[in-house]
Parts: structure tokens; sequence; C-alpha cells
């Protein structure tokens, strides 16, 4: 006996199809979210961390930087102790600088020189003086510069022919004027131990005669 399905089974099927889609459109909307939430979930911790580690980095530069500030602090205390050190050493130094100044001029004028005056302006000593000739002169400038412990750097600044009266007879000789500085060894050990003193700036004005001979 042959049977004949008069259901309309066609569209049960295309029915049963599109709710089988339905369904998957929907779990694989549900599994997208799900897959969206995982990665920002992870990424948002992993931002907490790297928020967290900035956090921990930039309070050990604020540290950091606290302690140089302190660094640099002291640096410029051990300056400015030292400045003053040395402001004392300078000043103890200076007490006794006119007399070696006045010694050394008078080992290092050679004869035929005669030194009429100095003036001290801080390491700069100015000299003028008469010599019967410019070889004294010379050999005056060749003393400061290379045999003087407490001298250098002479430079002449003038130079001129001259007339001195010696008695009632007039003679000529060289009238020269220069500078000359003062030598200042402050790392000198002979210092520290009180040997003998180093020149010093003294900030003071001086004038005196010294002279090896008469021209």
């Amino acid at each position: 006996m042959i049977r004949i399905n008069l259901l309309p089974h066609r569209e049960a099927k295309r029915k049963q199809k599109q709710a089988a889609f339905a369904a998957l459109l929907a779990l694989g909307g549900i599994a997208g979210a799900a897959l969206v939430l995982l990665v920002g979930g992870y990424n948002a911790s992993r931002i907490a961390v790297h928020n967290e580690r900035n956090l921990v980095l930039k309070n050990a530069n604020a540290e950091l930087d606290k302690k140089i500030s302190k660094i640099a602090s002291l640096k410029a205390e051990i300056e400015a102790l030292k400045a003053r050190q040395q402001a004392v050493e300078d000043l103890q130094g200076d007490r006794n600088q006119p007399v070696y100044l006045l010694d050394e001029l008078v080992r290092q004028t050679p004869e035929g020189v005669y030194l009429k005056g100095f003036k001290q302006d801080g390491q700069r000593v100015l000299l003028n003086g008469y010599a019967q000739s410019q070889e004294r002169v010379a050999e005056f400038l060749r003393n400061l510069s290379g045999n003087s412990p407490w001298l250098e750097r002479p430079d002449l600044t003038e130079v001129r022919a001259a007339m001195v009266t010696q008695g009632k007879t007039p003679r000529k000789v060289v009238e020269f004027t220069l500078n000359v500085s003062i030598k200042r060894n402050r790392a000198s050990d002979d210092d520290s131990k009180g040997g003998k003193p180093t020149a010093a700036k003294t900030g003071a004005t001086a004038g005196a005669t010294a002279g090896a001979s008469k021209p």
C-alpha cells in the first residue's frame, strides 16, 4: 500500500535550518562577546600592572631626586667651607707678606738699580725706579721672572731716559716702571706645617723705597 505524506515537510525543514542558524549566530555572538571581555580584562590587568610599575618607578625617581638635591646641597656646603678655610689661610699668609715682599725685592734687585717706590694692588705690584742702563733693567726682569720664588710675570710698562742729581752733578739714568705678580702656592706642604709663608694677596696699597745700589 502506497503512503503519501501531504504535510509541508519542506517548510518544516526550512524552519528547522533557520532555527539552527539563529542558534549558531547567537552562540557565535555569545562566544565573541566572551572573547572580547576576556581580552579586555587581560589588557586591563596588564595596564594596571604597568601603571603600578610606573608608579613605583616614579616614586623611586622622586626619592633619587631628593637624594641628589641633598648631595648637591652638601657639595655646596663643602665648597663654602673650603672657601672659608682658604680665606682664613690667605689671611694668615697675608700678615707677613709685606715683610717677605720687601726682602725679596732687595734680593732680586741687581746692582745699578734703585727702586724709589712700589705700590701693591691685590696680587700685582707696581714698581718704579732708576737704573744705570737698560741692561740693568733687563737683568732685573730676568731675576723677577726666573729666580724669584715669590714674584712672577714681570711686565715692563715704561722705560725712558731721565736726569738725576747726585751731589751737584746731574747724571743720565734710565727711569722704568713695571708690574709684577705675587705668587701664591696654596698646595705647599710647608705652608700647612708652619714653614715659609707663601705670597698672598693683601688687598692693601704700600709704598716703600728699596735699593741695591745707587746709579
